[in-house]
């Protein structure tokens, strides 16, 4: 909210104020210094995006827009992303956020292709690495 000549405006148009609020209220958004801070902040992520990609509310909507630079800037400090082939920058990244090889399954589709592109026998499209970068919260350049 902004004064202006004494009165309060929205900054943000077209977002139902209250339910913008109750939002805020439950996320409470605000530069992230620490791992648990992160993952909080994953886990209202997550809730927004299970509903699927354009049925979150303008509200719910703009709650992402305001942690996804967020959490990128918490990650990038402490998940820094070494000079490295990018299979390892995979391998670093799961081993950084304890997950296993199968969690890349949605993305490649077969144990065989996780374990190729793992091992630097595949290489990785633009395609899988988009979706390799908004999996990781990362640019996708690192996989290319």
């Amino acid at each position: 909210m902004t004064r202006e000549g004494g009165n309060v405006t929205a900054i943000a148009e077209g977002l139902d104020a209250q339910a913008y609020a109750r939002l805020l209220a439950r996320a409470l958004p605000k530069r992230i210094e620490t791992e648990g801070e992160n993952e909080r902040a994953l886990v209202v992520v997550r809730e927004i995006m299970r509903k699927g990609e354009g049925n979150e509310t303008p509200e719910e909507g703009a709650l992402l827009e305001l942690l996804f630079p967020l959490i990128q800037a918490f990650e990038e400090v402490a998940y820094p992303i070494p000079d490295a082939a990018p299979h390892q920058v995979i391998a670093h990244l799961l081993e950084a956020k304890g997950l296993p090889a199968s969690a890349l399954l949605p993305i490649f589709g077969s144990r065989g292709h996780v374990s190729d592109v793992l091992h630097g026998r595949r290489g990785i499209t633009a395609a899988k690495a988009k979706a390799l970068g908004e999996f990781f919260h990362v640019s996708a350049e690192v996989f290319i």
